[in-house]
């Protein structure tokens, strides 16, 4: 297991690291650029959209919708506002906690993710997946599993509130 603790060697030790964030900012920022371009959205609502239409109720509880979308209660709350004034989502409430809410994917936003989902695909061939070979992509499958089943069993037994 690499350790950091020799600063004459950190900045070798992680620098896997830095180019996944510089790899993964390049590409999302072109897929945002490409997203917005061609389709008016943000990529974030795409990746709403995409939550939403993949669940078989087309709805999602608020905090699980936030938590796939890596974003807060709040931050949902004002992209969903936006999303629902375009007719693309619809809020509702929880019928058996009043707590509760959810959010559903409307028809609108339906056809939406559809055409949508052209450019999301297009633009990961063109910005990402062209310049690697199947050797590549099987690397970097195998390395990515090994870092979620890992990160995946060191949180079972994490009792955190």
């Amino acid at each position: 297991m690499l350790g950091i603790d020799d600063p004459n060697r950190c900045n070798e030790q992680v620098k896997p690291w830095h180019t996944f964030l510089r790899v993964h900012s390049k590409v999302l920022s072109a897929l945002t650029a490409d997203m917005e371009a061609e389709q008016g959205i943000p990529l974030t609502w795409y990746y709403v959209l995409f939550h939403l239409n993949n669940d078989y109720t087309d709805k999602l509880r608020l905090q699980d919708l936030a938590e796939a979308v890596d974003l807060s209660q709040s931050g949902l709350t004002r992209l969903l506002d936006r999303m629902a004034e375009a007719g693309l989502v619809e809020r509702r409430p929880c019928a058996t906690d009043r707590r509760g809410a959810y959010a559903i994917i409307t028809s609108v936003g339906k056809v939406k993710l559809e055409v949508a989902t052209r450019t999301y695909l297009r633009g990961i061939v063109e910005h990402f997946m062209r310049h690697l070979t199947e050797e590549d992509v099987e690397a970097l499958l195998n390395a990515f599993n090994k870092i979620l089943i890992a990160e995946a069993d060191a949180t079972k037994g994490d009792n955190r509130c």
